[in-house]
């Protein structure tokens, strides 16, 4: 009977389980684990909306700064460059402060060639606010959504370098003199900057170089000979 009695006792002793103190330091081990558990969430949550979000800026920079690029490297397109006439497309302008800069430029559109500059054929791009705006048929459309990028900076720089064609002038002439022709070899520096609409830290910047296919050439100009 003692012995049954002693038995009852351990297996009674080893059915308590835990203490209240085991039980609660428990909770604390699994709700800090819990806790951290959260904490990396919200950081892999917010890391992953940071890079939607600069993703979602660059990719619209990009695409604004390819059309541009893609444009105006047709500036002064002209049907009759082959005749040697003063091409009507030929010039490009570039205006504005940093905050406000405009290029204008032309190229030919016409079925059949009219040698002037319609309002069809007359374009270019601007920053009109927050927002690039490009010019349609003779007035400004926005090309980026203020909603998703707002841009901060809109600029496009002329390079311009220069090949003397002195020589082909009888007699030829030196660079510089009056007169004496140069073809002129014109290049653009495209900067675009902007900014998330919803997150003002996300910012990005694009900046590329574009060549004008059609080369500024002065016509009829050479010296007239010396007696």
């Amino acid at each position: 009977m003692a012995d049954a009695r002693m038995s009852r006792r351990r297996n009674l002793a080893s059915q308590r389980g835990l203490s209240l103190v085991e039980l609660l330091v428990g909770f604390a081990v699994a709700l800090f684990v819990v806790i951290g558990s959260i904490a990396l969430l919200v950081d892999q949550l917010r890391d992953s909306r940071r890079l939607l979000l600069e993703a979602r800026v660059h990719q619209d920079l990009r695409a604004a700064a390819d059309l541009i690029t893609r444009d105006l490297r047709r500036a002064g397109y002209w049907q009759h460059a082959p005749a040697g006439g003063a091409n009507p497309y030929e010039e490009v302008t570039t205006a504005g402060p940093e905050t406000a800069a405009v290029v204008r430029y032309s190229f030919s559109r016409d079925a059949l060639e009219n040698d002037s500059v319609d309002t069809a054929e007359a374009t270019g791009f601007r920053l009109g606010g927050d927002t690039l705006q490009t010019l349609n048929g003779g007035s400004w459309q926005a090309m980026t959504d203020p909603g998703t990028v707002r841009i901060t900076h809109f600029s496009i720089s002329p390079r311009v370098s220069v090949v003397p064609l002195g020589q082909f002038c009888m007699p030829a002439c030196a660079v510089g003199t009056a007169g004496c022709p140069v073809l002129s070899l014109r290049s653009y520096v495209i900067e675009l900057r902007g900014r998330s609409a919803t997150d003002a830290a996300v910012q990005r910047e694009i900046r590329q170089t574009v060549r004008v296919r059609n080369d500024a050439l002065p016509i009829g100009s050479c010296p007239a000979p010396t007696t």
